[in-house]
């Protein structure tokens, strides 16, 4: 007998796709969100690279990469002015003390703007995974039911008729029983006397009929009486 399996969609999956589709659109939507308010108010500030950095010179600074190259530029001549000391590392009383706060505050600013262009690229990211998840549990869970007949194996160790029904190919080839062909007949090796293998027949030699009476070797009882020798045939009174 055969037997039947229904697969359906599991429930839950579907409300799970949509939702993760709907997070995905917000994180889109608010990582660019944060990303253009970042940029407008770095903007606002009207910094330009200056001419001695190692990239973007001269550029305006409204983006990640322009704001750590001005980053750079600050802590380059800061140390220049305090004589490579740090701002812990100078005397209270040294009049460079003040500069160096000023530009370690300055550089301090820009690397908070370049970390909050980075944590929007990562949302924005997000978003675009979660979108794409949410779009894929929602076509495995919008499919119909799917029947599957199952074979399986009868008393004789054959398919069963619905594994049979499957397949139309052949069906009465494959469901008619096997039965094992009879071994060939050996030819016999035998010959008789009268046909044998060569082809030519010969009769067997005859052995000789002797009679009893004749046989040499015992001598007769009565012989015979001897004629007379007058050679008359009958004898005398």
């Amino acid at each position: 007998m055969s037997s039947t399996v229904t697969v359906q969609p599991t429930k839950g999956v579907r409300g799970i796709g949509m939702i993760t589709l709907i997070a995905g659109i917000v994180m889109i939507v608010l990582g660019v969100g944060v990303w253009v308010v970042v940029s407008q108010t770095l903007s606002a500030e009207e910094i330009t690279v200056s001419d001695d950095a190692n990239m973007f010179a001269g550029q305006h600074v409204a983006g990640p990469f322009t704001a750590y190259a001005q980053a750079e530029v600050i802590d380059k001549h800061a140390t220049e002015m305090a004589d490579g000391k740090t701002y812990a590392q100078l005397d209270q009383d040294d009049p460079v003390r003040d500069s160096v706060m000023d530009a370690s505050f300055l550089r301090a600013s820009l690397f908070t703007s370049v970390v909050a262009f980075g944590v929007c690229a990562l949302v924005i990211g997000l978003g675009i995974v979660f979108i794409l998840l949410g779009s894929a549990l929602r076509k495995l869970a919008g499919g119909p039911q799917v029947v599957i007949d199952s074979p399986s194996l009868t008393s004789e160790g054959g398919l069963s008729h619905a594994a049979h029904r499957a397949d139309p190919v052949e069906p009465e080839r494959r469901t008619a029983p096997t039965t094992p062909a009879p071994p060939p007949e050996r030819p016999s090796t035998r010959t008789s006397p009268e046909s044998p293998s060569t082809g030519t027949s010969e009769p067997p030699p005859a052995s000789p009929s002797v009679p009893p009476s004749a046989s040499p070797s015992t001598p007769p009882e009565n012989p015979p009486a001897a004629p007379p020798a007058g050679g008359s045939g009958s004898p005398s009174a």
